[in-house]
């Protein structure tokens, strides 16, 4: 029992000292208050809408009068989040529809895009928010490592094939979730796929260094559109992303309340999303990547404009947009 106690606390002491290390104290996370209107009339698909900062940023959007587009993989726990968010917000807000998207294949992707096409006179914000977080190794139905496929190229996808309809919308808006992590990643062009060797958390950082890239040469793309990109690091927040990371069975009590301390809620994490899809302090601002509702300084690696080009390159090939 005195052994068990003891390899509790060791386990549990290097927990809370990886967590401060990883994510030292965040600033706090202000609420932001917009007029009950503010999207009264415009339209926003959200990815991965059905729980974690997906769903408390759509429910944030329909008490502001939006017509909400979750578009989820999960159809049951979308319609079950849809009906969550409509009795959280009461009568008298926005519209919610759920709609099928699988970012792991460009086949549902499409289906989804022509669907939105043929319903959706205007598309006001996107907002790619759907991830997978340290999966173990698989493959999306087109032969993508999982992470890369539905973090990167899913939404690289989604976003051509809906830009069309954001410029006849625009002024429109794109916002791009990213994450911190992206600091410990780099583009392996030789190996995307990792083909040679599978290091999950790589695979996961690169992918947000994707998005970041990928932010910064489609802001170029855009130049002159009416369309604006920004991407945002959510800090670390308390959703069901970090599923697949396995926690010593002693240690989860001790991680579970260390969460609580260090991670943010859900609705916590949407603000920053909230903001670049809501706020009128960054109309025309285009290609940056904010946190916590500030702009913030990027490391050169995801700054890099000739990385960003051939990641484009890259990209459009590998979901067929170029022979």
């Amino acid at each position: 029992m005195v052994t068990a106690v003891l390899v509790a606390a060791v386990v549990g002491g290097g927990v809370l000292l990886l967590l401060r290390r990883l994510f030292p104290a965040q600033k706090a996370a202000n609420m932001l208050q917009f007029p009950a209107s503010t999207m009264r009339g415009k339209t926003v698909i959200v990815t991965g809408a059905n729980s974690g900062i997906g769903k408390a940023l759509a429910a944030e959007l329909l008490k502001l009068q939006a017509r909400v587009i979750m578009a989820c993989r999960d159809r049951d726990g979308a319609a079950e989040a849809a009906r969550d968010i409509r009795k959280e917000s009461g009568e008298g807000h926005g519209e919610v529809v759920v709609k099928h998207l699988d970012l792991a294949s460009l086949k549902s992707v499409r289906k989804f895009c022509e669907e939105i096409q043929e319903e959706e006179p205007k598309i006001d914000v996107l907002v790619n928010n759907a991830g997978l977080y340290q999966c173990p190794y698989t493959r999306t139905e087109d032969g993508f490592e999982m992470q890369l496929g539905v973090n990167h190229l899913g939404h690289f996808l989604i976003t051509h094939l809906l830009l069309d309809l954001l410029k006849k919308s625009a002024p429109s808006r794109i916002v791009v979730v990213s994450s911190k992590l992206y600091k410990y990643g780099h583009m392996n062009f030789e190996d995307l796929h990792s083909e040679r060797s599978y290091d999950k958390a790589f695979c996961y950082s690169q992918s947000k260094l994707a998005n970041l890239l990928f932010t910064l040469e489609l802001s170029k793309q855009l130049e002159g559109s009416g369309v604006t990109v920004n991407a945002l690091t959510p800090g670390i927040v308390r959703t069901r992303l970090g599923r697949h990371v396995n926690i010593p069975l002693l240690a989860k009590p001790l991680f579970s309340l260390a969460s609580l301390v260090f991670f943010k809620s859900p609705l916590e994490g949407a603000q920053t999303p909230l903001y670049l899809a809501c706020s009128p302090e960054v109309e025309g601002i285009s290609g940056k990547c904010f946190a916590n509702c500030a702009e913030e300084e990027l490391m050169a690696k995801a700054t890099d404009e000739q990385a960003a080009k051939r990641l484009w390159d890259v990209s459009m090939r590998m979901v067929g947009l170029t022979n």
